[in-house]
């Protein structure tokens, strides 16, 4: 096993840990802007996650469900964006 591999089995529970908090964070979030922030984090960490375990299985597959995972996210985040301007010019 090289230091590579074990810097990968750290990294894991570690981005699994930090999910849980964002998962609070989501959960807690005083303002719709800190859930929006909160969910663009769990994807970015979510593509982080999938990427470490397509490296550990040596599967490239799930290189494109990240890539995938990407391209949802940056959409839902400027469509949630759009809809809160669009929300305030409202009000």
């Amino acid at each position: 096993m090289t230091l590579y591999y074990l810097l990968y089995f750290f990294a894991l529970p570690v981005n699994c840990i930090a999910m849980i908090l964002v998962f609070i964070r989501i959960y807690k979030g005083p303002t719709v802007f800190d859930r929006i922030v909160a969910l663009d984090l769990l994807i970015t960490m979510g593509i982080g996650t999938i990427a470490i375990y397509s490296i550990i299985t040596k599967q490239p597959l799930f290189m494109d469900v990240a890539m995938i995972l990407a391209l949802i996210g940056f959409l839902s985040t400027v469509a949630f964006s759009y809809y809160l301007e669009k929300r305030k010019d409202n009000d």
